[in-house]
């Protein structure tokens, strides 16, 4: 075993993945791409309804699907690549694997201008996947790094530097699009596709010092025959061990219905502030500009709470305040209105996100070496949700015409997880059958 729990520069360098990914997240997800993609489409097809693979369809619609598609993709595919990592210590490689795939899909949405919507559309699925992909065995790493009594704050830690580095690079961005002349682009068009490039540059330039950081086989696993029905295996064993671990089940169930409407908010937050309240584009950048300062002292807020408090009261506050959220945006007219909101979805995002995580952490079973399995298992819970969410704020826009409507759906799904959430316990053993025991 090649483990070392208090090596700094190892914490750093994990958290230094948060700073290089998180830049896809907030410009492809949740700011410059939604915009730039809803503005090209309009254009070129003279409309919202949009020609896509011989079907007519809204362009917003098209893509609530498209991330839904993304997500079921790495659901399916996600836990037996994680047994095959955890069987072959082979997390390191995976990780690099999906950072490239990520990193080239988001370079190749510098050549999509509206007219090529299916090289977006299948271009950001691809991106997505890479993204959502290399969480899996990112997050993994957790236990692997530091002990328990530090994940809060290490996990916040990787947030609050992904936030950071995030915001970074979009201010250079907004900077670049509002005065295109300044860098030599022809319009804010341009700059934003040239946004998209640097995202990838990004993406892959800094996760080279994590590559080199982390351990590469901690365990020193020597794997041996078809490494494919092993990691089957693994994932096998790790989910029977599931019946024996009664809290991890009642936390992923919470997990699966408060994320849903965490994930929904950040994908689609840009396209209701476009569509609903006709907020230009700088204004809708502006607005994520708020959530990501304030996101930095929300993941350390809660990850303080949590400290005090323990993770249900730090997590159950949270998930309160965004049901309050999605009410409030409900009647939401006016971009005033729209930043009040902004700052409280700030504060909230970045907390739930880096708590949601070091909880889980906590409820794996000391004795395991399978992290990368267990955490499929987070991975796959967070991306179904995020499927069902998306889907259902697609669905209901597409059925009422409003995505008002879809924010009411929000909240039910952060009531449900409130409900599950309250029935975790955290102060438990965490070895195989100590639960029952309890």
């Amino acid at each position: 075993m090649n483990l070392n729990l208090k090596n700094n520069k190892v914490v750093n360098a994990w958290c230094m993945y948060d700073w290089s990914n998180s830049v896809y997240n907030l410009v492809i997800t949740s700011t410059i791409f939604p915009v730039y993609y809803s503005s090209v489409t309009r254009n070129f097809f003279g409309g919202e309804q949009v020609q896509f693979l011989g079907l007519t369809i809204t362009n917003t619609v098209l893509y609530s699907y498209s991330i839904s598609f993304s997500f079921l993709a790495i659901a399916l595919f996600s836990p037996l690549l994680s047994g095959i990592a955890d069987y072959g210590g082979m997390k390191k490689l995976f990780l690099r694997i999906f950072t490239y795939i990520g990193a080239a899909a988001c370079i190749t949405l510098y050549f999509f201008d509206g007219s090529n919507i299916e090289l977006g559309i299948f271009a950001s699925i691809v991106a997505s996947i890479g993204y959502s992909g290399s969480l899996v065995f990112y997050n993994a790493f957790l236990p692997e790094i530091t002990t328990s009594d530090r994940y809060d704050i290490v996990s916040a830690k990787g947030y609050a530097m992904g936030y950071a580095g995030s915001l970074l690079l979009l201010l250079f961005n907004l900077i670049s699009i509002t005065f295109p002349d300044w860098f030599g682009f022809a319009n804010g068009g341009a700059a934003s596709r040239f946004a998209f490039l640097l995202v990838g540059v990004w993406w892959l330039g800094f996760s080279l010092i994590p590559f080199h950081y982390l351990p590469t086989n901690p365990y020193n696993r020597k794997p041996a025959g078809k490494l494919l029905a092993h990691g089957y295996k693994e994932v096998r064993k790790v989910f029977r061990s599931l019946k024996d671990l009664p809290s991890m089940r009642r936390y992923l169930k919470a997990f699966f219905f408060y994320n849903m409407g965490v994930q929904t908010v950040m994908f689609l937050a840009a396209t209701f502030g476009d569509k609903e309240l006709k907020l230009p584009g700088e204004k809708l950048i502006l607005t994520v500009l708020i959530i990501q300062v304030v996101a930095v002292a929300g993941s350390y807020l809660f990850a303080y709470v949590s400290k005090v408090k323990g993770n249900k009261i730090s997590l159950s506050t949270m998930v309160v305040i965004w049901i309050l959220v999605c009410l409030g945006a409900y009647f939401v007219t006016s971009a005033m209105q729209f930043y009040v909101v902004a700052t409280v979805v700030g504060l909230v995002m970045g907390g739930i996100q880096s708590q949601s995580r070091s909880a889980f952490s906590k409820l794996i079973p000391e004795n395991t070496i399978d992290h990368a399995s267990y955490f499929s298992f987070y991975d796959v819970t967070e991306k179904l949700s995020i499927v069902i969410g998306t889907f259902a704020y697609g669905l209901i826009e597409q059925l009422t015409g409003s995505m008002r409507n879809s924010t009411l759906a929000l909240a039910t799904f952060f009531i449900l997880g409130l409900l599950f959430l309250r029935q975790t316990n955290f102060n438990v053993i965490r070895l195989p059958k100590a639960e029952k025991a309890r």
